[in-house]
Parts: C-alpha cells; sequence; structure tokens
C-alpha cells in the first residue's frame, strides 16, 4: 500500500488500495470528457489555410503540404507507444486514438473477472480485451476509460496513465488555443484571508493562488455560509456610516 499518490505526492488516507488520490483521478475524468470537445477544431484545422495566388515575394521550391502535420500528428493513425529512434530526427507523438485504445487495451488486460466453469468452480483471469460499445473512437474510448479509471487509480502504473494524458492533453490545447475555465470566488480564503480563491473546471478542489490552501466543494459552501453574512453586515455598516459622515 501507499501513503502517497504517484502523481502529486499528495498524502492518501491510511490503508487506502489508491495509488492515485481523488484529486488526480477527478483531473483525469475532467480530460477524458474534455478530449471530445477539441475533435471538432482539430478537424477544422488540419487543412492549412488557403488562398490566392501572389506574385512575387520569395516563392516556394516546392507545394505546401495538404495537412498540418502537427494536426495530423495527433488526428492520424499510429501505435500506442513511441518508435525507437536511434538517430533522434523523430519530432511527433502518439496520436489520440493509439494513446487511449492502448491504454484501454493494458487496462482491460490488467482488470480481473470472475468466470465458473462446468464444475462450478471459480476461477479470476484477465479480459481479453477492451470492449468499447458504439466503437473504439475517442468519444467511446473516452467513455470507457472514465468509467473504468476507479480501478485504473488503485494500480501501479497509475502514474504512467496520468501523465501520459496530461502530456496529450497539453499538446492538443497549444493547438486549439484553449485552457480550463477558471472562476474568482467571492468569499475570502479561510487561511491567508486573501480574495484569492479559485475554482477550475479541471480540478475537485478550490484552491488559492497566494498561500497552499485547498477546499473541497462542500468545505467552501460550508466557509462562505459562515463568513459572507458578517462581511456583508460590515459592509452595509461601512455604507452607513459613510452616509452620515458626508
Amino acid at each position: 500500500m501507499n501513503d502517497i499518490c504517484l502523481s502529486c505526492f499528495g498524502r492518501l488516507p491510511d490503508d487506502s488500495p489508491r495509488t492515485g488520490c481523488e484529486a488526480c483521478e477527478y483531473r483525469v475524468h475532467s480530460w477524458l470528457r474534455e478530449l471530445p470537445r477539441h475533435l471538432v477544431l482539430l478537424a477544422e484545422m488540419l487543412h492549412p489555410d488557403t488562398g490566392p495566388a501572389r506574385r512575387g515575394g520569395t516563392g516556394r521550391a516546392h507545394a505546401p503540404l495538404p495537412v498540418r502535420l502537427e494536426v495530423l500528428d495527433l488526428l492520424g493513425p499510429g501505435q500506442p507507444v513511441l518508435l525507437a529512434d536511434p538517430h533522434g530526427d523523430q519530432t511527433g507523438g502518439i496520436p489520440i486514438t493509439a494513446l487511449l485504445y492502448g491504454w484501454a487495451r493494458y487496462l482491460a488486460a490488467d482488470f480481473p473477472t470472475v468466470r465458473s466453469d462446468a464444475h462450478g468452480t471459480v476461477h479470476i483471469e484477465r479480459c481479453d480485451g477492451a470492449l468499447v460499445r458504439g466503437g473504439a473512437d475517442v468519444p467511446g474510448l473516452c467513455r470507457w476509460l472514465d468509467a473504468y479509471l476507479p480501478y485504473a487509480a488503485t494500480r501501479p502504473w497509475w502514474d504512467d496513465l496520468y501523465e501520459q494524458m496530461e502530456q496529450l492533453l497539453l499538446r492538443v490545447r497549444r493547438l486549439t488555443h484553449t485552457r480550463p475555465v477558471t472562476h474568482a470566488k467571492d468569499a475570502p480564503c479561510p487561511d491567508c484571508s486573501g480574495w484569492s480563491l479559485v475554482e477550475r473546471e479541471d480540478e475537485l478542489h478550490i484552491t488559492c493562488t497566494v498561500c497552499p490552501a485547498r477546499l473541497t466543494p462542500a468545505q467552501y459552501d460550508d466557509h462562505r455560509a459562515a463568513v459572507m453574512p458578517q462581511l456583508a453586515a460590515l459592509a452595509l455598516r461601512i455604507a452607513a456610516a459613510r452616509q452620515t459622515a458626508a
């Protein structure tokens, strides 16, 4: 049993079967929900912009490529692992579908199944493969992995899954110029009293941008209910005092 999360090195509860904490698991859940939303943007970006021919300029010695290679690198076919690169001339990564399908196959091969034979003897075996209903496309694979993520968060290879998913999202967001939505919260931080609490859509906890404080949504609601009435009353007294002084 681990006492720290393999991804963020945060403390895990005593006697926890986890290797990844709830916050890191939540983050991967949000990434799997986010990935399919990028497909439309990436498809539109696949072909470079074209325009009328122009006179002059430096010109080209060859015709331009009909696709953007950095987008094709994400949308095209590929292997679930990087190929050997002894000459150091490979610049691409693992495509989205190949990476997701590789992890689905690996997780399915690791997942225990129970069957009974003709004599009633129970056997614990491994799955033959990942059965992805609706097709093994990006949305289907994301749904399949999302369903089995609680099991993945108990395995010794959790940090590899987390890191590869994180790197994939960074590659996608770098091209689509998107980032997770962040909302500022109206209650002050309970630790440093700064107006610096933020909620990010791919984070389980509400965090402070000034100090290490972090709260679950339920903890924030309790904190807000306790402090906001007092702050509102104080604001009313200050406003009344200013009117009297004027």
